[in-house]
């Protein structure tokens, strides 16, 4: 029984070798026609733009997303503050998450700043 299971594994790695050899699959050269790019790259514009600013624009993007969460976060802990009623556990709960968020938004802001002047960097050093 092992030396068919063997016989088997042999005959199986031998033929997934051999096989894409001999069929020849790709004889002719690639190009987007032969691929069906053609179609695609008439119906999909994808912009003219650098992929430097592309990149700049997502992180962009990101960077909003994230403001607009830091600042949800700190209204958040405002409206936990407003109807704390005066109890200790939900006032402090509450000014954790003013706080959180605050930091939060410092951090979101620096790092806005930072990806702000790379980015302006390096299109300077690479135009």
């Amino acid at each position: 029984m092992k030396k068919l299971v063997g016989f088997a594994a042999t005959v199986g790695i031998l033929a997934a070798t051999a096989l894409p050899a001999v069929t020849f699959a790709a004889a002719a050269p690639l190009t987007a026609d032969t691929l069906g790019m053609t179609a695609v790259q008439d119906s999909i514009s994808l912009g003219s733009n650098d992929v430097r600013s592309t990149a700049a624009s997502i992180i962009n993007v990101a960077l909003g997303f994230l403001g607009i969460i830091a600042v949800v976060i700190v209204l958040l802990g405002g409206f936990k503050y407003m109807i704390s009623g005066g109890n200790e556990e939900k006032t402090s709960e509450a000014k954790n998450l003013i706080v959180s968020g605050i930091i939060g938004l410092a951090i979101i802001l620096s790092a806005w700043a930072i990806t702000l002047f790379v980015v302006g960097q390096l299109i300077t050093a690479t135009a």
